[in-house]
């Protein structure tokens, strides 16, 4: 083997991306306790949709609360309607953000739906100023360096 490629740290460890046993367990393969568990489910899986129904339509909150997380999901991001300016500089920025503010006190909007809309647009000063910065440092540059043509 090359000095230069160890495959393990002195610690003992593989490194990152050498494997100890490269002809080992392909990606994605499964354990066959878990197929046959699965198939099992599978079988079952009316009767016990069934059972969690009626269980829940008689009071039972953990089967009832089981039966809502399947069929109301956890609620993802919405579409959110707010009509901002046109961002080119910080104080179209801090603009858009007022908007924002006046979305969430008017209910429109929620806290975090707010919250995320401002740190996009904290995002979109930090490219601002980039670029702020980037062009005057071209400027600066060029009135610093002579003409190339001039020499």
């Amino acid at each position: 083997m090359d000095n230069n490629c160890k495959p393990k740290s002195q610690k003992g460890q593989w490194q990152k991306g050498v494997s100890g046993n490269p002809a080992g367990r392909p990606r994605g393969s499964r354990n066959t306790a878990t197929l046959a568990m699965e198939a099992l489910l599978e079988q079952g899986a009316e009767q016990l949709i069934n059972k969690a129904m009626t269980m829940a339509l008689e009071g039972d909150t953990a089967a009832l609360r089981l039966c809502l997380e399947r069929i109301l999901p956890v609620r993802r991001d919405r579409l959110v309607q707010v009509d901002l300016p046109p961002i080119g500089n910080a104080k179209e920025i801090s603009a858009a953000m007022a908007t924002i503010f006046m979305a969430i006190g008017e209910g429109k909007i929620t806290p975090s739906e707010g919250e995320m809309m401002a740190n996009v647009l904290a995002t979109q000063t930090n490219v601002l100023v980039a670029e702020e910065l980037e062009s005057r440092l071209e400027r600066v540059e060029s009135l610093v360096k002579p003409d190339e043509g001039q020499r």
